[in-house]
């Protein structure tokens, strides 16, 4: 088969291709609970290429359903949330959170038809501040993915979104390519700059890792390795999670912290980030007291409006060059850009809205994302071509035990024993809040 179709089939997730209708058997993040509001404004909402509006009805119940109205086509997002429904402003008729009609005022009553008018409505589940929304055609949806971090109560939980204004696979492979970070966020600092405790020396002492990669039952996983003091290896694991989950090296096992890079179209992707509040923090100071430079954490927003991409978009963005401070690329930071997420969403905005497969030139540090790409192609094309069910859709329990972070140990250990020796070792914040 051709890279090209291997780079379609790859990328592209509008109703009928096969990683949309693949992304379509699980459930999907799509709102911060936040966003809706009793009887208030619908929500445009972009989601796998579809068009969509979100509302939170009189009782409290999500919709989430095609914008158009089933009658003339006028966009629901124009219409009024009101007394448990959504009514079109057009001619009247309106509809329940499912998506049935439960009004069509502007009919004669022997010649109403509510009753076989339906809006094409999704089926929706919210749990722990977080919208997820299912598009698959199943009459029963999967159960919800017990992804650890998700299932944090609400106050524990820290959920942000976050636009990119890019294909989704380009923008999840920064999170599973590791090399990058001895570059694009710590290019400008020397071993000499970090103190003798802090990992980060292993990084920029050797900013060409070697790997392990295997296959798992959610997904790809990757170990990059480094030596460290004599008898000692520098180890990072992280993952890649079925259907656009990823996890980082972000520190040590106690973290619980995963992403989505949920696809609202071919260019377009929201990064939606769940982080347990009681997580050590990533990120230490240099000898010299100060951070790293240019790795400011957090978000800087432009205000939210009401288009199609409206929402969680950065103030550093393609127009503005990503803040890019050339002063500062030449005296202070290795990119000039400021903050972590910042660089990451520079370089992959930067890559286009879609990545040109056949003009990349993989190495030895992209073994991560080669297996993943193949991993995510086979599923995708055994979904379209016979019905194979992918990966966790139907066992949501595999996400749970699932952890990334970095760590120092023994060389002599293997490296999957080293994983399970740290896993072993974590915080579990959610079975010491049930005991």
């Amino acid at each position: 088969m051709s890279k090209r179709k291997d780079s379609d089939d790859l990328l592209r997730v509008g109703a009928g291709t096969p990683m949309g209708e693949m992304m379509r058997q699980y459930w999907i993040p799509a709102v911060n609970s936040s966003e809706l509001e009793r009887d208030g404004a619908p929500l445009r909402l972009m989601l796998l290429g579809e068009k969509l509006i979100a509302f939170r009805d009189s009782s409290g119940r999500v919709g989430v359903m095609d914008h158009r109205c089933p009658h003339r086509c006028a966009s629901l997002f124009l219409g009024r949330n009101e007394e448990n429904g959504i009514r079109c402003v057009y001619h009247g008729w309106k509809y329940d959170t499912q998506g049935n009609c439960v009004d069509m005022p502007n009919a004669p009553p022997h010649q109403d038809f509510k009753d076989k008018i339906k809006a094409k409505a999704y089926m929706v589940a919210e749990r722990n501040g977080l919208v997820w929304v299912y598009m698959g055609a199943r009459k029963e949806a999967p159960p919800l993915p017990a992804i650890e971090a998700s299932l944090m109560p609400a106050a524990d939980l820290q959920i942000n979104f976050v636009q990119r204004e890019c294909n989704w696979l380009q923008a999840l492979e920064g999170d599973i390519d590791t090399s990058h970070f001895g570059f694009l966020h710590t290019g400008s600092v020397q071993p000499d700059d970090v103190p003798s405790d802090s990992l980060m020396r292993w990084t920029v002492t050797n900013r060409a890792p070697e790997y392990h990669i295997t296959d798992t039952d959610y997904g790809t996983m990757y170990c990059a390795y480094r030596p460290a003091e004599p008898g000692q290896t520098y180890w990072r694991f992280a993952n890649f999670l079925f259907p656009f989950w990823t996890q980082t090296p972000q520190g040590p096992f106690d973290r619980v912290n995963t992403r989505a890079w949920v696809p609202m179209d071919d260019t377009h992707t929201m990064f939606v980030s769940l982080s347990w509040r009681g997580s050590p923090t990533s990120m230490r100071p240099l000898k010299s007291g100060q951070m790293v430079p240019g790795s400011r954490l957090g978000f800087d927003y432009l205000p939210n409006t009401t288009d199609w991409y409206g929402r969680w978009r950065l103030t550093q963005n393609p127009s503005n060059d990503w803040m890019i401070n050339r002063e500062a690329q030449k005296t202070e930071s290795f990119t000039g850009i400021a903050s972590i997420h910042g660089q990451d969403q520079a370089v992959t905005e930067s890559m286009g809205p879609i990545t040109d497969h056949e003009f990349e030139n993989l190495g030895p540090s992209d073994i991560m994302i080669a297996r993943t790409r193949r991993r995510l192609l086979r599923a995708a094309r055994a979904f379209a071509k016979d019905g194979i069910v992918p990966p966790c859709v139907n066992e949501p329990g595999i996400y749970t035990q699932v952890r990334s972070g970095d760590f120092v140990a023994d060389s002599k250990i293997a490296w999957r024993d080293a994983y399970e020796m740290q896993m072993r070792a974590a915080v579990r914040p959610l079975q010491q809040a049930a005991e």
